[in-house]
């Protein structure tokens, strides 16, 4: 039997995919998502349904046409209602409420996604950008207009949709380190031919840490040895479950060359847009990320940005990290002079004297003075946390490496080892390491040193780096210090895995147990002029600890709770009397009585299995 999908069927039949998810949802059929198939007794039990709506709107919309010629009584009080003028006067109000909870209904509007593509080298990712963009951007534009500007938007039947064309997944990293999160929607391509590489899983691990919605596009399905079967196979051992195997991923192939499954890919952007409900106020405050930016010998300094919020318009003041300047200029994607530019619009803009770094956030300012301010402001908490930093260096706690403790945590890792036999045994030895409240994630798996790339990676995801058999270099040391990095090297296993039971121990609470220690008879009371009453006592069991919990005991009673603080030998002080021995107890209580019993007890951590 046949199956259609969800948002296939909306399509032909006129519905929006809204609608059609609350017709399955009331039927009780599941799905993933409006990508996902379903039956077709079931697309016609729908079709019923849609049919059945159809021909009860069209007697009552007649019923509603008709109450005014069937209920003649009503029309004159209404009429009369309208003609006197307390009732206008009072419907006016009426009507402005109306008018504002309309508009206030009236929601941010939606924006167009922006989307960026990775995976690994020479698998296709520039050859399907091209194709796009030769496809879907407006003949006017420029030969090498958006190789320069760094970005380009795309028109589909869908509406608007914005590619980043950025060098890679470390770049995409690189921005998001930096505290922004410029891409809505991450497109991993994989060749048919090829299936996963290393940076095809170094670019999903940089995808899933950024939290973004992904996409697979296996690309190169006109060759004849292509087989997407084998990735979509290949893709469920990093527990990424295609939709066609029953998971949530979605999967499009694809031909850069012949254009084949290309607008199926667009549709499945603009169907991710439309779940995750992209939004952005085109009149609120502006807020914007760099792209990238560089020294034009021409024109000076530009810069690359992504408007996110708000809407940017010639002259204004912009402020990125500690620098400012004005906009004399604006490009569009296109090669094109504008004015202003709203959300999801990327503009190249001329105006910075100094060249901003690709992620940072970019703000507007009121005028120049605000625009200064704003800059002094940054550089002051900048020295601030610099003096912190130094202060703090050297003292990280485990809570800083893993996060605040949690019910669930998570111990994020990123693991490099010299062999494949050696990841795959260290990943299996983890996978047993994980409890019911902390789950080992390990992030990226690899052979060979690591690079600057984990060393993002891991800052911007909390991961510490667990190398087994291989050494970072001096250059990737050196980043990982100034990024604060955890590089931890083993040549024994044993020594790797007492190691993530370390960072495992840290992030469980710990469980503590009350033991007995050991039991006195006081036999007489000292008076002390700066101690206090001291106990003379005999170790009748067991043995007493100085900074021990202490239990006075009087007949059946407990009079006392509180902390051994004084332990003595005639005139020694001690840490410890075992059984059989005198000994003076200092309990820091004055009315400790001959015959009284302290018990000794301390609270010691138990190992959790």
């Amino acid at each position: 039997m046949s199956k259609v999908r969800i948002y296939t069927l909306a399509k032909d039949l006129g519905v929006e995919n809204a609608k059609m998810l609350e017709i399955l949802d009331g039927l009780g059929v599941s799905y993933k998502s409006v990508s996902s198939t379903i039956e077709e007794d079931t697309v016609e039990l729908i079709k019923e349904i849609l049919a059945a709506e159809a021909d009860g709107s069209a007697p009552a919309q007649a019923d509603a046409d008709t109450t005014p010629a069937a209920a003649p009584t009503e029309a004159p009080a209404q009429a009369a209602l309208q003609a006197t003028e307390p009732a206008q006067a009072d419907a006016a109000p009426v009507a402005d409420q109306t008018e504002a909870s309309v508009n206030t209904e009236k929601e941010i509007p939606h924006r167009a996604p922006v989307v960026t593509i990775m995976g690994h080298v020479d698998h296709g990712k520039t050859s399907l950008l091209d194709y796009i963009r030769k496809t879907k951007v407006a003949a006017k534009e420029a030969g090498g207009i958006t190789q320069h500007v760094g970005a380009f938007e795309a028109k589909t039947s869908k509406g608007k949709i914005v590619f980043i064309d950025t060098p890679g997944h470390e770049a995409f990293t690189t921005i998001r380190a930096r505290g922004a999160n410029v891409a809505d929607i991450a497109i991993i391509v994989i060749a048919a031919d090829d299936s996963l590489m290393p940076q095809t899983r170094e670019a999903i691990a940089h995808a899933q840490a950024a939290k973004v919605p992904m996409i697979v596009a296996i690309n190169k399905v006109d060759l004849p040895q292509a087989d997407p079967e084998r990735v979509k196979t290949d893709l469920t051992q990093l527990n990424l479950v295609p939709e066609e195997y029953g998971g949530d991923l979605v999967v499009v192939p694809v031909s850069a060359k012949t254009g084949e499954g290309v607008e199926d890919l667009l549709e499945y952007i603009s169907l991710t847009a439309e779940i995750e409900d992209l939004r952005a106020d085109p009149k609120g405050t502006f807020s914007g990320v760099v792209i990238e930016g560089k020294v034009d010998k021409q024109a000076g300094v530009l810069a690359t940005v992504m408007v996110q919020e708000g809407t940017l318009h010639v002259s204004d003041f912009l402020v990125v990290g500690e620098n400012y300047g004005k906009i004399k200029a604006m490009t569009d994607s296109n090669g094109a002079r504008i004015k202003e530019a709203g959300p999801s619009t990327p503009v190249q803009i001329l105006g910075f004297s100094e060249v901003p770094s690709s992620g940072e956030k970019v703000i507007s300012a009121k005028n120049e003075h605000a625009a200064r301010e704003v800059v002094a402001g940054r550089a002051d908490v900048r020295r601030d946390e610099e003096d912190a930093r130094d202060r703090r260096k050297g003292q990280r706690s485990l809570e800083d490496l893993l996060g605040p403790l949690g019910t669930v945590r998570t111990v994020n890792l990123i693991l490099r080892a010299d062999t494949q036999g050696s990841v795959e045994a260290i990943q299996g030895i983890l996978a047993r390491k994980e409890k019911d409240d902390v789950k080992i994630n390990v992030m990226l798996a690899g052979i060979g040193a690591p690079t600057e790339g984990d060393v993002l990676l891991a800052s911007t995801a909390e991961a510490t780096i667990l190398c087994f058999s291989v050494t970072a270099s001096g250059g990737v040391k050196k980043v990982a210090d100034t990024k604060g990095v955890d590089i931890k090297s083993f040549r024994i296993i044993y020594e790797l895995i007492d190691e993530v039971d370390r960072l495992i121990k840290g992030n469980l609470e710990p469980v503590f147990e009350e033991r007995y220690l050991g039991r006195a008879e006081v036999r007489m009371v000292i008076r002390h002029p700066k101690s206090g009453n001291i106990a003379g006592s005999y170790v009748t069991d067991g043995s007493l600890k100085r900074n021990a919990k202490a239990k006075v005991t009087r007949g059946k009673q407990v009079v006392y709770e509180g902390t051994i603080v004084g332990l003595k030998r005639f005139k020694d002080d001690v840490r410890e009397v075992q059984t059989g021995y005198e000994c003076g107890i200092n309990v820091d209580w004055n009315d400790v009585m001959e015959g009284d019993i302290i018990e000794a007890s301390e609270m010691v951590e138990v190992e959790q299995n």
